[in-house]
């Protein structure tokens, strides 16, 4: 890995981790102060978790492109065209290996958070709340796995790659 990757993955952690801070508190708050959402406090971990996975997904389905790179042995995912050219949108659109590291490992991995989710189920089991937790569990899983799916459909289908 070189040091700009290694950059390029930590300013996407820093701005992802303080994203779902931010994200986790707002919510967190508008929970407190709604009686009728007060049996959702928690749940706004897998909200994250979710919105996070359909990011990644969505990264994902993005061609690449070592344009940004400068290595010769990897060769673009789409075709280099003539800006002066009018091309359809999927080839003028992609990300370079580098800004998927940033916004895949750094950002989502961090606004994602597994270590948060397994607490979260830990303490409604402490609570008696297994049902619950096990509801929890599944819906953020199923939900993670589904929305990765839809950001990356959903990518692919609007930009046609």
């Amino acid at each position: 890995m070189s040091a700009a990757d290694a950059c390029a993955i930590g300013v996407g952690a820093v701005c992802g981790a303080l994203s779902r801070y931010q994200v986790g508190r707002v919510a967190a708050d508008k929970i407190a102060k709604n009686e009728k959402l007060q049996a959702f406090a928690g749940w706004h971990t897998a909200g994250i978790n979710v919105a996070g996975s359909f990011a990644l997904g969505a990264i994902t389905a993005f061609p690449s492109s070592p344009l940004s790179l400068g290595d010769p042995g990897i060769r673009p995912a789409v075709k280099t065209l003539s800006l002066s050219k009018p091309t359809s949108l999927q080839h003028r659109i992609h990300l370079s290996p580098r800004t998927k590291l940033m916004l895949g490992i750094g950002f989502c991995g961090s606004f994602t958070t597994f270590s948060t989710y397994s607490v979260d189920i830990m303490n409604m089991i402490h609570k008696g709340e297994t049902a619950k937790a096990c509801a929890y569990g599944f819906t953020n899983n199923a939900a993670g796995v589904i929305a990765a799916f839809a950001g990356y459909a959903i990518v692919r289908k609007f930009f046609r790659f």
